[in-house]
């Protein structure tokens, strides 16, 4: 037991939870945090020039660094400026923990200056959130945090901390273990129900596994690989899945869904038996879900009991760890004989792949987003994390940008939020300095959080955007052209900022591409730079994406172009 304030135990703790960073922005009710953040030695506090930013750069740092991200902010406007990223991450399983400052307890309840239930706020979009009322409550109250972040289906905690809990002192201990009463997520599936999944998809004449977000959670990427290369079973994913499986490989379909790949959206509908792992069958994906794989047997595995049946009611459901699941699903695929093979399903989907692929192929020659983001596959390493942010930029990304590596794009997928990508993306060289990092932006999306090339140069992390510039929100005015009669209002954006000039003004590099050529030349230069990058790529405003399940429809009612 030591003697401390409750700002320094709480440093101290997030010290032994192996926090490294942490992203947020001070004010009056967390002052006495900062002070102490500026006396760690291990901790790299970095600045943010909104709230919101903080929330998506932590997001982001914790899918790459695979632990929870940390963001801060003071009371009241400051608190709720991070309920964005909060939510952000809370549908999407991101583990997080946000710390707020509070007015003090003595005020708490009186309308005093900028104070705001950000618990209350927050409840509706966290794990669990905290409220200490005394200093010495902290290291607990931290460690549960981690824990609870991190730990079954991941996802945001909140710490809200009174000013004078912060600035006590109290006789303080700090907890090794923790255990939470009724708080026991299951890792390790049934076996028996392990054994009748296997029996279902050995038995299967068509089969197929759709991949979603869980995969990613659980980093269970080999173990899908395998079990999907030692049956020859293909692998689509949901939007959240893409990239968890090679998208150059002979099995893969891509994602299924609203704007799902062609062939993806037409094989899924044949299977007649599908392994779903780390799903919840999302409308985005699935479209009408009473028409959604209604012809096969539905296998389900998610680590969230409430997931099963929830959405998609299925045949046999298996709560687990993703990653543990597959893992025994593979040791027990090599215990059984199989005794008839997949040949004629196999020459059926990569039939299937070829002719939409030559079918549906894009003109390659003049400037497009579908172009461009061919050509920035062509010229990206394979271990290079994108980001994207939301609209039609991310559906481009999602149809036409192949994921090599597994586990390096990250997306907004259940929320949507405009502005995600390029904060992530911050977040994302923060835990992986070593790897390019690059958002690929729309300038509706990119206008929204720009102010984090502050953030960007002056902590000299060198991510690079590509601002796929139509002067529209694209897919808002994308549904104006095709359901309201082109009757365009609220979404023409006069291609104000100038991008290149606003890059410059930070004190980032800005350039402008208007060819493939040029935008090649760009992006060797982003790679090579030590500061920031932004390219701008002007396209026409009236550029759709395509193919599109209109919602409430069917994936067999896709419309293709």
């Amino acid at each position: 037991m030591v003697t401390l304030s409750g700002s320094r135990s709480l440093v101290v703790q997030l010290e032994r939870e192996g926090t490294k960073v942490i992203f947020g922005m001070p004010g009056g009710a967390n002052l006495p945090i900062y002070d102490e953040l500026g006396r760690s030695n291990i901790i790299r506090s970095i600045l943010v020039r909104h709230e919101q930013l903080a929330a998506h750069m932590a997001d982001g740092f914790a899918r790459v660094s695979r632990k929870p991200g940390v963001c801060m902010a003071t009371s009241g406007p400051g608190a709720t400026n991070l309920v964005t990223g909060i939510a952000t991450a809370y549908m999407d399983s991101i583990p997080m923990v946000a710390i707020t400052g509070q007015v003090a307890s003595t005020a708490i309840g009186r309308d005093a200056f900028q104070e705001c239930d950000i618990v209350g706020v927050a409840t509706p979009v966290t794990k669990y959130a905290f409220q200490p009322m005394k200093s010495s409550e902290i290291p607990l109250v931290v460690r549960k945090a981690f824990y609870i972040a991190s730990s079954g289906r991941p996802g945001p905690v909140l710490i809200d901390i009174p000013k004078d809990v912060q600035t006590s002192e109290a006789e303080t201990e700090f907890p090794s273990s923790i255990k939470i009463r009724g708080y026991e997520p299951v890792i390790r599936p049934s076996e028996e129900e392990i054994r009748r999944a296997v029996e279902l998809v050995l038995s299967a004449e068509r089969p197929m596994i759709l991949a979603g977000g869980g995969v990613a959670i659980s980093g269970a990427f080999s173990e899908l690989q395998a079990l999907s290369e030692m049956l020859m079973i293909p692998v689509a994913t949901t939007f959240k899945g893409k990239g968890v499986f090679n998208e150059t490989h002979p099995l893969a379909l891509g994602p299924i869904g609203m704007h799902g790949h062609i062939e993806a959206n037409k094989l899924i509908l044949e299977a007649d038996v599908l392994l779903a792992v780390g799903t919840r069958f999302s409308d985005r994906s699935t479209g009408k879900v009473s028409e959604f794989a209604k012809d096969s047997k539905v296998i389900h595995i998610d680590i969230d009991p409430s997931e099963i049946n929830k959405n998609k009611e299925v045949d046999l459901g298996i709560v687990g760890d993703i990653k543990v699941a597959l893992q025994m699903m593979v040791e027990e695929v090599k215990t059984r004989a199989r005794n008839h093979d997949l040949k004629s399903w196999n020459k059926h989907f990569t039939e299937v792949k070829e002719y939409c692929k030559n079918k549906f192929a894009k003109d390659m020659t003049r400037m497009s987003a579908v172009s461009l983001l061919k050509t920035l596959r062509e010229h990206l390493p394979s271990e290079t994390i994108v980001t994207t942010e939301v609209g039609q930029c991310q559906m481009w990304a999602s149809l036409h940008f192949d994921v090599i590596e597994p586990g390096t794009f990250l997306s907004s997928t259940g929320l949507g939020t405009m502005g995600f990508g390029f904060p992530a993306a911050i977040g994302a060289k923060v835990a992986a300095p070593d790897r390019p990092v690059l958002d690929i932006a729309g300038d509706g999306s990119f206008n929204m959080t720009e102010a984090g090339l502050a953030t960007a140069v002056l902590d000299n992390i060198p991510v690079i955007v590509v601002v796929i510039n139509n002067g529209m929100l694209g897919m808002v005015a994308q549904w104006q052209r095709l359901f309201y009669g082109r009757r365009y209002n609220g979404v023409k954006l006069y291609n104000l900022p100038d991008f290149v000039k606003l890059a410059e003004a930070y004190r980032a590099q800005g350039l402008r591409a208007q060819s493939l050529e040029e935008f090649s030349k760009a992006l060797k230069l982003g790679l090579k730079s030590d500061v920031a990058t932004v390219i701008d790529v002007p396209i026409s405003p009236e550029e759709d994406v395509f193919p599109f399940v209109v919602p409430g429809t069917a994936l067999k009612d896709m419309i293709i172009a």
